[in-house]
């Protein structure tokens, strides 16, 4: 069987959506300033500002890794360390970048099984070792949502705000999907964010809707000292950055930023509902944002994959299934279908 029309193996797979592509279109009538002078960024970054309701720094990138890798690399030193579940993207996805951009900053990872970092693990790991020959914890990381899908709680992050707090570490949140975590939670972005302690913040477009870009807000402006200077060393420095920074215009002031998110997750929740109770399948993870992980016998996964549909297995062996903004709900509902006739072939 060929290739379904619509596949679900990565949000990344998604176009633009039509907000982000308006809005580049109008920053591309005449010239403008380069290098970030245009009134485009600026513009772009009082709409962050809006959002999050704080006058916080904010800086565009290319892409998600850059974003990471970058905000650690300013919070930390080459001799620290940086505390993270053993599933964060971080730790699992980035080719070492984070080391790389840090000159040496150590990933200090805690066992998590969902993801998640919780304030014990953190004190357990902050507070285990202070001597010389051990890197000094400096940076709290988690992703949200995490690599399995599940939503950090404003409770949560106030509580590992609290643990960071305590041993004197800052918190950076990555936020490649932060938007399908505030569709989940309904709550303002701040609730999540510099509310609930967060010093940094990695805001994921490229997931959302936007061709490429990430945004980088810092909430402690302190924090983001000579970050420019960061950018441009590591080829981050867009010369026609309004390319980057207009299409954030479109999708923030339009709320297609949440919108986006609330469809993905929507489409996720559609799919786990269609397949509940099937013999054979079970959901690794609960459905919180726009993820469903299968769990299955290898023949039956291989059954579905036979019908046409693509997926990675990377976390716990079973298929992922990714939704975006532009997912077909009609897609959708085949792909349950395939899945539920597999499931019943036996």
């Amino acid at each position: 069987m060929g290739l379904r029309q619509q596949q679900f193996a990565s949000d990344n797979y998604a176009g633009i959506c039509p907000e982000a592509w308006a809005a580049m279109a109008l920053a591309n009538q005449g010239s403008a300033p380069s290098y970030g002078e245009d009134a485009w960024t600026q513009h772009a970054s009082d709409a962050f500002r809006a959002l999050f309701e704080i006058d916080c720094e904010v800086f565009f990138v290319f892409n998600g890794t850059a974003a990471n890798s970058l905000a650690l690399a300013a919070l930390c030193q080459s001799y620290h360390g940086v505390i993270c579940s053993s599933l964060a993207h971080v730790e699992t996805d980035e080719c070492g970048a984070p080391e790389f951009f840090s000159n040496g900053s150590k990933l200090l990872c805690a066992p998590s099984l969902d993801g998640k970092l919780t304030p014990d693990a953190v004190g357990s790991i902050a507070g285990s070792r202070c001597d010389i020959h051990f890197p000094k914890p400096r940076v709290v990381t988690i992703t949200q949502p995490t690599e399995t899908g599940q939503v950090y709680t404003a409770d949560e992050i106030r509580g590992l705000s609290t643990a960071c707090r305590a041993y004197g570490l800052k918190l950076h949140m990555d936020g490649a999907r932060f938007a399908h975590a505030c569709a989940t939670l309904g709550c303002a972005a701040a609730d999540i964010t510099w509310r609930a302690g967060v010093d940094v913040l990695c805001f994921g477009g490229t997931k959302n809707g936007l061709a490429v870009g990430e945004a980088v807000l810092f909430f402690d402006r302190a924090l983001a000292q000579d970050f420019d200077y960061r950018c441009k060393q590591a080829g981050q420095l867009a010369s026609k950055m309004r390319f980057l920074a207009a299409p954030w215009i479109g999708l923030l002031e339009s709320g297609a930023w949440l919108a986006n998110a609330c469809h993905a997750n929507a489409c996720a929740t559609r799919l786990a509902a269609q397949i509940e109770g099937l013999p054979g399948v079970e959901l690794m993870f609960p459905v919180q944002a726009n993820a469903v992980f299968l769990q299955a016998p290898p023949p039956l996964v291989e059954n579905i994959r036979a019908r046409g549909w693509s997926f990675y297995t990377f976390i716990g062996g079973g298929p992922r299934f990714m939704f975006a903004w532009d997912s077909d709900v009609s897609c959708v509902d085949q792909l349950a279908a395939d899945i539920r006739d597999a499931a019943l072939a036996g």
